[in-house]
């Protein structure tokens, strides 16, 4: 008769379950194996396709010390550790920095205390900057830009100041709410003098100025530290196999290879500069570019890692690259949403799990979406993409809509520290819909991250050792789930 009882219980539930739209919690039905008593607490975050429920607290889950269930389930062990994270983000680009920079103070600190402070905001731990101009920029340059026909091997007249209008100074309000926040710098091309076409639209970086072009980087990180601005990292080309109207310069493997033994590598460890050197920053479907890289020996000592975009290919080859060479870091530091794709709910549901979920379980250390911040009229833009979605869009008045790419990121940012790690967690059967990673604090709280894809509730059990929470997530949902 009892478990007659539960099992009606469960039906109507079931039935019952999900169907409000009032952004009110969600809570599991009982599972038929409840015995055993409540051994802590975890509190769980939801946004829902619908916008319902918006990285919104739910009511926390009971954490009981019996693990038999009747319900899906994944186990988690911290005791498994994978990559080390380095943090979450976006591109602080050109165009960003002045969208942001021309809001009202009010609006700015607002805007920023939203963005980057973990307790009233979601936490941004990692930025990358355009080293130069790039297609989100107000318009062409480099540090160092000569008139036709004249060189500066000297770089003499090296200079970050149209950085210093915009981007540094928002930068420097930025510190102020997380002054860990990492930054990796990717020029989009190199000055014009240096390059085979003597234009900064594609080319190549003739081989007489890697030395050169070594000392740029040099002075680009002392510039920047002078204004109390430090760079972790930084690629030698964004994007090197592709080459338009706007800043880019073609740079090949074997060429980028060879810059970063005989100039680069070298440069930075003569002068103390301890700054990462990230190869690659291509899309998924090249793996054999970072592979070339790290297979000339002379190279790889002075290589970080890889890094990769998402706009080709499939997020399983940083794995591969990673398993090749799994004494060096893989990172995801590219991809941007658009007005090619508006519905909430698709996109929500793809960042995180082939962006998110799939990148981290691939080894990736950080994720990294293009612009942080658009105006209303996807720029200001420099000849490059013209309907480009930042994860914040700023109107002329100043207000903000934050964008699925924003909820997206603080799933992650928000409570998964830097320094923390990946940790085992089994995967749900791919017909089920449900997706998730785990991660330990370095404070030993655990996050747990499920999507539901589904159009349907589902409930699930976590196993943690010899405890167990369950938990209800709604359809088309992502939640976030900590416990210590």
């Amino acid at each position: 008769m009892n478990k007659i009882f539960y099992i009606s219980l469960l039906l109507i539930t079931i039935l019952f379950s999900g169907c409000s739209d009032d952004g009110k919690p969600y809570y599991p039905p009982p599972s038929l194996s409840t015995n055993g008593n409540v051994v802590g607490t975890a509190q769980v975050w939801v946004t829902s396709g619908d916008k319902s429920r918006l990285i919104a607290p739910q009511q926390d889950i009971d954490i009981i010390d019996n693990t038999t269930t009747d319900y899906l389930s994944i186990t988690v062990d911290a005791s498994e550790k994978y990559q080390e994270i380095e943090g979450f983000g976006a591109a602080l680009t050109g165009s960003s920095a002045y969208v942001i920079n021309h809001m009202s103070s009010t609006q700015k600190m607002a805007l920023l205390q939203e963005l980057f402070d973990s307790e009233n905001g979601i936490g941004i731990s990692y930025l990358r900057l355009t080293i130069g101009a790039s297609d989100f920029s107000l318009s062409d340059y480099t540090y160092d830009d000569m008139p036709s026909g004249q060189t500066d091997t000297n770089l003499d007249n090296f200079s970050i100041a149209p950085d210093q209008v915009n981007v540094i100074p928002v930068l420097q309000d930025i510190l102020n709410y997380n002054s860990e926040v990492k930054i990796l710098g990717s020029p989009w091309s190199a000055p014009a003098w240096m390059k085979t076409n003597q234009s900064l639209y594609g080319g190549e970086l003739q081989t007489q100025y890697y030395q050169v072009y070594a000392n740029y980087f040099k002075e680009y990180i002392e510039a920047y530290a002078s204004n109390g601005i430090t760079i972790d990292a930084i690629t030698p080309q964004n994007e090197p196999l592709h080459e338009s109207n706007y800043p880019t310069m073609k740079m090949e493997a074997v060429d980028q290879a060879n810059f970063i033994k005989t100039a680069l590598g070298p440069t930075f460890i003569n002068n103390g500069i301890t700054a990462k050197i990230i190869a690659y920053d291509h899309n998924f479907d090249v793996p054999s570019y970072p592979l070339t890289v790290l297979e000339d020996t002379d190279a790889n000592q002075y290589v970080s890692g890889s890094a990769f975009h998402a706009y080709a290919g499939d997020v399983y080859v940083m794995s591969q690259v990673y398993n090749a060479y799994p004494d060096k870091g893989v990172y995801f530091t590219e991809i941007s949403g658009g007005e090619w794709s508006t519905d909430f709910t698709s996109n929500l549901n793809w960042y995180v799990r082939n962006i998110l979920i799939g990148s981290i379980r691939n080894y990736s250390k950080n994720v990294l979406f293009w612009n942080l911040a658009l105006n209303d009229s996807y720029g200001p833009t420099n000849n490059g993409c013209t309907d480009c979605r930042g994860v914040v869009t700023v109107s002329s008045s100043g207000s903000v809509n934050y964008n699925e790419e924003y909820y997206a990121i603080a799933h992650f940012s928000k409570f998964v520290e830097p320094s923390a790690y990946r940790i085992s967690s089994t995967t749900f059967d791919s017909s089920t819909g449900l997706s998730n990673v785990a991660f330990e604090n370095p404070d030993g709280g655990k996050i747990l991250v499920v999507l539901n894809e589904s159009p349907s509730t589902k409930t699930f059990s976590v196993i943690v050792g010899d405890n167990r929470f369950d938990y209800t997530i709604p359809q088309e949902s992502v939640a976030t789930i900590i416990w210590d």
